[in-house]
């Protein structure tokens, strides 16, 4: 590799707990981004990571920032951001979901949606012929049909337990979502081998091959 690292875009939190020990298992120890301090840059070996707000990662990525991102298929989707993505890190498995109050599963014909994805939530609607309204919302959205502001809400779901907490239960699936390697474009066709080098490590280490020396 050159002395140049690659900069990886990372999102805070827990992303980051989750990325380490695959990164341990492809023997790049990054050990620098579990560092209980402030500093948005982290060094590793052949590595630099921004650690960014998710929603951050694809702009900075796209926009040659950062030469790779770690970022979830629901941010990605909802950006309809121009990456390569050769690499699914089979972590943050979740699933964007629709959800409505329970015993009332059945929606009107023009419901109204809230949700942090407006993009995404629109075009599933559309994609069953049902013209929604869509009320885009920063944070809990589970609120939202509770207090009568929406009927429906589309959001991420692990466990469902916070929806069933909130009195809503899951009536639609709308995507399966974990967490991606993206790659700008153009760094790819730079840095080929190097990016190359770096998804076949990470490939191993998922599948449970040792990592090469």
């Amino acid at each position: 590799m050159t002395a140049k690292p690659l900069v990886v875009a990372l999102s805070k939190g827990r992303t980051v707990k989750a990325l380490v020990p695959l990164l341990a298992r492809a023997g790049i120890d990054a050990s620098a981004l579990e560092r209980d301090d402030r500093s948005l840059i982290r060094d590793v070996t052949a590595l630099r990571f921004l650690l960014l707000k998710p929603d951050d990662v694809p702009t900075y990525v796209e926009h040659g920032a950062a030469d790779l991102g770690v970022v979830g298929r629901d941010v990605l989707r909802e950006r309809e951001s121009d990456l390569l993505v050769p690499l699914d890190l089979e972590i943050g498995k979740c699933a964007m979901v629709v959800a409505a109050p329970m015993g009332k599963p059945r929606l009107t014909d023009l419901p109204r949606v809230a949700t942090k994805y407006p993009r995404t939530a629109a075009a599933h609607f559309q994609a069953r012929g049902v013209h929604a309204e869509v009320i885009s919302l920063s944070g809990s959205v589970e609120l939202a049909p509770v207090t009568g502001l929406a009927d429906c809400i589309v959001d991420l779901v692990e466990t469902g337990e916070t929806l069933r907490k909130n009195g809503l239960e899951v009536i639609e699936k709308v995507a399966a979502v974990s967490t991606v390697l993206a790659v700008n474009r153009a760094a790819y066709k730079l840095r080929r081998s190097e990016i190359a080098e770096l998804v076949e490590r990470l490939r191993a280490a998922i599948h449970g091959a040792p990592a090469s020396a």
